[in-house]
């Protein structure tokens, strides 16, 4: 049987808005390069590749240009696949492996709740020397957590308008660049972008496991433990966090969003 793919825009409710994602359906694993080869030829921000494995699903994400530890978008829509192709029953928890460790996924009516590990930031005492030039605006607070640098600016204005320079950001020694700052409009608490060039994302439409660490930094600063956030990319799209305690110390932050199934089809392989 051949593969199934199917392509999903996820956090919006909306075709072509949001995050695109591939989900490939694997019935054993594949090697590396093949996965690799099929996310470039999707050539969007993330596939997704699920096989089954255990009470669950081994799940692994490809960028353009290489794999990836953790992806939020990717994994709401390989959720949205399971359930709407009736792999799992609706009220059926979705539990995936990953290189970040157990993650799971509920449905909460229209909308998918996953449960992630939190990625809070450190204060970084010396920000890289080729930041601010590469990101064409005075800086506020940086912060720095396993996978990317944190940087919030002094308003929603300075964030929107921002005209990053890639070549320089791609050059930076981390998976990418978040910036953020304190929303204007009353539905958010809180805005981001996020920059990837070194995966082969310029700017990626609605970062999931972003809001790992954007979620526990925005809650120590309002002082709430449920937000809303908007990335305010070309493409945008609406992330509902809400922070929880996986006990024995172990922080976790639930991502809620939606997803819209806008392609599907079945991988011709030679």
């Amino acid at each position: 049987m051949l593969p199934k793919i199917i392509q999903v825009d996820a956090f919006t409710s909306e075709p072509f808005s949001g995050n695109p994602a591939a989900v490939c359906l694997l019935e054993e694993p594949r090697d590396d390069g093949w996965m690799q080869k099929v996310a470039a030829e999707m050539n969007l921000p993330e596939t997704a590749f699920l096989t089954p494995e255990g009470d669950g699903f081994r799940l692994r994400w490809f960028a353009p240009k290489a794999e990836v530890d953790l992806c939020g978008h990717a994994t709401l829509a390989s959720a949205h696949v399971l359930w709407e192709e009736r792999i799992l029953a609706e009220d059926e928890t979705a539990r995936f492996a990953t290189k970040s460790g157990p993650l799971f996924a509920e449905k909460r009516g229209e909308l998918i709740e996953m449960d992630f590990p939190a990625e809070p930031e450190r204060t970084v005492e010396c920000s890289p020397p080729m930041l601010e030039a590469s990101l064409g605006a005075r800086l506020g607070y940086v912060g720095e957590n396993r996978f990317d640098l944190l940087v919030e600016l002094e308003s929603e204005e300075t964030l929107r308008m921002l005209r990053p320079r890639f070549e320089l950001l791609k050059k930076l020694p981390v998976r990418g660049v978040i910036v953020t700052s304190r929303s204007d409009s009353p539905d958010y608490d809180f805005v981001s972008r996020f920059f990837a060039p070194a995966l082969g994302v310029d700017e990626d439409p609605v970062t999931g496991s972003a809001h790992c660490c954007l979620g526990p930094y925005w809650a120590e600063k309002l002082g709430k433990t449920e937000l809303v956030g908007y990335q305010a990319s070309e493409r945008g799209g609406v992330v509902r966090v809400r922070l929880g305690d996986g006990g024995e110390g172990d922080r976790r932050v639930k991502i809620g969003g939606e997803a819209v199934t806008v392609l599907k089809g079945e991988l011709m392989e030679r």
